[in-house]
């Protein structure tokens, strides 16, 4: 198994256009769901892994992908792969910066993760201010794989996406 990705580069500006339908702010190449995407005989064919298992979105994603490849000219087939399972470690910096500008805390690094959600350490950033007195209010947020915070200095909440090992 690889965590490679093997992608044309003329399809990466075509599949940037693609955003993730739960955190519309990033691209399915910004989260790293995009595993591979080759032209072959005139047909794109496209491997993608969902952020989980039973992640419903995955549908939705295959059929926009589909529809900008379209656009762009090329026939496709899409492939759900389950492995090598998505990691946050596969989304991309800028992926990164545009889940903290859209008020959701980036993942940190799974030590880290597991002293925020099972120890109360303090070292997620608050999104608002960027202050790290903030705290856990729920597990889960808005979805499974992210947890609820706020920040005990501006008292704003946001979401904090856990880290997925």
């Amino acid at each position: 198994m690889t965590t490679e990705q093997n992608i044309d580069e003329i399809l990466i500006p075509i599949l940037e256009h693609v955003s993730d339908p739960e955190i519309p702010v990033l691209s399915i190449m910004d989260m790293g769901v995009v595993r591979s995407a080759v032209i072959k005989n005139k047909i794109v064919y496209v491997e993608i892994t969902p952020t989980y298992s039973g992640c419903p979105a995955m549908d939705v994603i295959g059929d926009d992908i589909k529809t900008v490849l379209k656009v762009a000219g090329y026939d496709s087939k899409i492939e759900l792969i389950l492995a090598p399972a998505w990691t946050t470690d596969w989304i991309t910096p800028r992926g990164r910066k545009a889940l903290e500008d859209y008020g959701i805390a980036a993942p940190l690094g799974a030590e880290a993760d597991k002293d925020v959600l099972l120890n109360g350490k303090r070292i997620v950033k608050c999104t608002n201010c960027g202050s790290q007195n903030t705290r856990l209010v729920s597990q889960f947020g808005s979805t499974a794989c992210k947890a609820q915070f706020q920040c005990d200095d501006c008292q704003e909440p946001f979401d904090y996406f856990k880290c997925l090992k």
